[in-house]
């Protein structure tokens, strides 16, 4: 490819609106144009980038018995109706009719298409397992699209469906992906990336994992043990809390508090006592249902996981729109509480609390001194709490950290969830009807592009890994208009084609400086320099984006040493 006929303008300006590296790089070095918010258009540069994680992944799924189908991008909506996320799905499903009026969605994720795919395919336990996958445009309205490609609302996945007769092929494959997964993050150049226990949430099903890039730009928030290895989502993490000095009860009181309300307020307002020696309360209501209240207590030093309520009360959830006579906003307190659409949870800190501050359930006013189990009772409490670091670790006892990541794959052991949803089942070894159970697993491709360019930039530009480089060699003519230069370059440039190695040739009539920058910025791994120096000392001179160092040889031996240097890094 000649850089002169290359589609994509390099600029020195970095976007205003762009916050991390990844996405200013890649618009700056002409990889990608938005198009709209959260919808980019990939140049050619990004387009070769996204096949060669696409082969790479297809090659892992194929070494996983993989089959590869398409399925549609539009579906009707009878087929998310039998599943049951239709309804329970929110706006970020695009749904719309056609011309006959029919009711249509497009395709976020495609668990309802690949059960109705292999329900209407297999019918006996002699045909599994199996996994089908594919690599195909999805539409997510993401209602805060950022970072470029990190987070969009038109992208490229690949999605893998497997199905099983048991639970236990089920956990030996799921490993197998795993691993799978590994490899494939390797194999596309990142290194700093780990696999965390996450929340399935709408995909449904017991266990799941995300593969998360750690990296402070991430969104995810993630919970390590240093010491023991462990890691977890914040969204179903879980850690030790420290024991409570052990107190007398004193008797309870009520005492005047006027407009403080905040945690700190009152605190403030009493005399500064500790905000682990009180109890607040987060209010919700339940999505569709604003009559009814989910009130939330929880030790007033914590902070309340909506994941994990969500799991407690089996049910979306909003923030409060408190209009209840019996809900005193920011007086709400477990002393006395009660009433028909008021659903309360206790977290586990509250249980055993002796002498804690909380609201009075009366405007202004607050009581001290309030003890669980002598002023209210806990029957039930959950862990519905974030973690903190410094927390200590549920396995081992060190000392949590806590890091942020963006997620760059998952994997879900989904169960029969949507087979029994949408009738699917194969007759069995006694010819019973049974639902197979299912694992599914996807990789965003353009996410993973921009979390490599994430992890691998430097001050100068995009440094991309050999293996999915657009092209392996930027052969950087200066004074193209030397016929002996240009006949060198040129020769060069043929060889390298002949021998499979992938070379951008910048034959623009620029300084040499310019050409190294934009070599730099478009993060191309080897710059192969042609000038009339370097031919009349025949010193070919080869240098390496990632490490800096430069190489020199004779031009005869160049591409020996190119191909060398590109079979190693691959």
């Amino acid at each position: 490819m000649l850089i002169s006929k290359l589609v994509g303008e390099r600029t020195k300006t970095a976007p205003s609106d762009a916050v991390i590296k990844s996405h200013s790089l890649m618009i700056r070095a002409g990889y990608i144009k938005l198009v709209s918010n959260g919808i980019w258009s990939l140049a050619m540069p990004a387009k070769r980038i996204a096949k060669k994680i696409e082969n790479i992944i297809r090659e892992e799924m194929d070494a996983l018995e993989g089959q590869e189908c398409t399925f549609p991008v539009v579906m009707p909506r009878e087929l998310w109706e039998e599943s049951g996320r239709y309804t329970s799905i929110g706006d970020e499903m695009v749904r719309f009719k056609d011309r006959f009026g029919r009711d249509m969605v497009l395709g976020m994720t495609h668990e309802e298409a690949a059960v109705q795919f292999a329900r209407d395919a297999v019918n006996s336990y002699q045909q599994l397992p199996f996994m089908i996958y594919q690599i195909q445009t999805k539409f997510r309205d993401e209602g805060r699209p950022r970072g470029g490609l990190i987070r969009v609302r038109e992208f490229t996945m690949k999605d893998a469906y497997s199905f099983h007769m048991t639970k236990e092929d089920l956990e030996t494959y799921y490993e197998r992906a795993y691993h799978a997964y590994e490899r494939i993050f390797k194999r596309i150049g990142m290194k700093n990336f780990i696999a965390v226990k996450s929340d399935s949430g709408m995909m449904g099903g017991s266990i799941s994992h995300e593969f998360m890039l750690l990296t402070p730009i991430g969104e995810d928030t993630i919970v390590i043990c240093p010491k023991c290895g462990l890691s977890a989502n914040m969204e179903v993490a879980t850690s030790i809390l420290n024991d409570a000095e052990k107190e007398e009860a004193l008797p309870m009181e009520e005492v005047f508090t006027g407009a403080a309300k905040e945690i700190r307020e009152v605190t403030e307002y009493l005399g500064d006592i500790p905000a682990e020696k009180t109890i607040k309360a987060v209010c919700y209501n339940i999505r569709g249902d604003s009559e009814r209240t989910v009130v939330a207590f929880i030790r007033g030093d914590l902070e309340v996981n909506e994941a994990k309520l969500k799991k407690v009360i089996k049910a979306d959830i909003v923030p409060a729109n408190l209009n209840s006579d019996e809900l005193v906003a920011g007086n709400i307190g477990p002393v006395g509480l009660s009433g028909k659409n008021i659903v309360i949870v206790y977290d586990n800190s509250v249980k055993g609390t002796v002498n804690m501050v909380s609201g009075a359930n009366k405007a202004e006013y607050h009581l001290k001194n309030v003890t669980e189990g002598r002023d209210f009772s806990v029957s039930e409490s959950y862990d519905i709490r974030k973690v903190k670091a410094g927390e200590k670790c549920p396995v081992c006892g060190g000392e949590l950290t806590v890091q942020n990541g963006i997620e760059i794959g998952n994997i879900f052991q989904l169960g029969t969830k949507y087979t029994t949803a949408m009738g699917m089942t194969v007759l069995n070894a006694e010819g019973k009807a049974v639902n197979p159970i299912m694992g599914c697993y996807g990789i965003g491709i353009g996410r993973a592009m921009a979390s490599v360019a994430e992890e691998t930039a430097d001050e100068k530009g995009l440094n991309w890994p050999m293996a999915i480089a657009p092209w392996h060699v930027y052969l950087c003519v200066i004074r193209p208009d030397d016929e002996k230069v240009k006949e060198k370059a040129y020769a060069l440039y043929d060889e390298m084609q002949k021998r499979g190695i992938e070379v951008l040739m910048d034959d623009r009539a620029a300084s040499a400086g310019f050409k190294f920058a934009d070599c730099d910025l478009m993060g191309i791994p080897l710059r192969l320099v042609v000038s009339p120096r370097a031919i009349e000392n025949d010193a070919a001179e080869i240098k390496i984006r990632a490490t800096g160092e430069t190489i020199t040889c004779p031009y005869e031996e160049c591409i020996d040493r190119i191909k060398e240097m590109i079979d190693a890094a691959i």
